[in-house]
């Protein structure tokens, strides 16, 4: 069975993030870049079924920049077989992205195609939901247990009430949730060996892929700051600043 995994390069998570002075994105000039942290789940839940016998071969793949090959290389780092990277300099959106998966995924015939849930830089949850509905495939998002049987996958998912178990038949797409794994630490060998690990470069045009953008993003700002929490000496004191200054009750 091969699984195809997506990775995305973005600001770390650890990065406090900037915007820039005319308001028009997000600053990332020298700026720590890694791997979306929903997406190294999906790595580590791949090498996992893997070392079970479950998984065959696994192909991870990202878009963007030339430097989406640094964040291909951890991936081939925490034992993924080989890369795709889908060079363009676009700002591409979850449609676009889904698009471009779809074609690797045509020709890679994958029987298992995993994702993050969402990344942390445009919090869209869409492209996970957008490819399977171009693939024709089920889904099981938000995964916080995946089990491969014969022919199918069973996933189980968080929903607002609780838990959700879904079988699903192969091939399918899952998105990773938080408490699904906890990713490996990548020791330096490791990191080595993935420099010799193929990766094969494609460019976006190749792909046949429209991705034109269908938003226009006017203004990033950045949130406005809270005031200051206050103490009080009662409780009647504080029922009466809500009432009164606060005006919630």
């Amino acid at each position: 069975m091969k699984a195809l995994v997506a990775v995305k390069r973005v600001v770390d998570f650890n990065v406090k993030v900037r915007v820039k002075a005319d308001g028009s994105d997000v600053d990332i000039g020298n700026v720590k870049m890694s791997m979306n942290p929903f997406d190294e789940i999906a790595v580590e839940e791949a090498v996992r079924l893997k070392e079970a016998g479950k998984v065959s071969e696994i192909v991870v793949v990202s878009l963007g920049v030339k430097q989406c090959e640094e964040t291909l290389r951890t991936a081939l780092a925490m034992g993924a077989d080989r890369a795709v990277h889908v060079e363009t300099d676009a700002k591409l959106e979850p449609l676009a992205v889904a698009k471009c998966l779809k074609a690797v995924a045509d020709k890679e015939q994958p029987q298992l195609l995993i994702l993050g849930k969402q990344a942390i830089d445009d919090d869209a949850n869409q492209t996970a939901q957008m490819l399977a509905a171009l693939l024709n495939a089920p889904q099981g998002t938000f995964a916080s247990k995946v089990e491969v049987g014969d022919g199918e996958v069973s996933v189980t998912r968080e929903i607002d009430g609780g838990l959700e178990t879904v079988a699903l038949k192969l091939p399918a797409v899952i998105s990773t949730d938080l408490r699904l794994n906890e990713p490996r630490y990548v020791k330096l060998p490791n990191i080595m060996a993935a420099k010799k690990k193929p990766l094969e470069k494609i460019a976006l045009a190749d792909l046949g892929v429209d991705a034109a953008p269908r938003l226009n993003q006017v203004k990033v700002a950045e949130p406005k700051a809270r005031s200051a929490g206050i103490k009080v000496e009662s409780v009647a004191e504080l029922v009466a600043k809500l009432k009164n200054e606060a005006k919630v009750i």
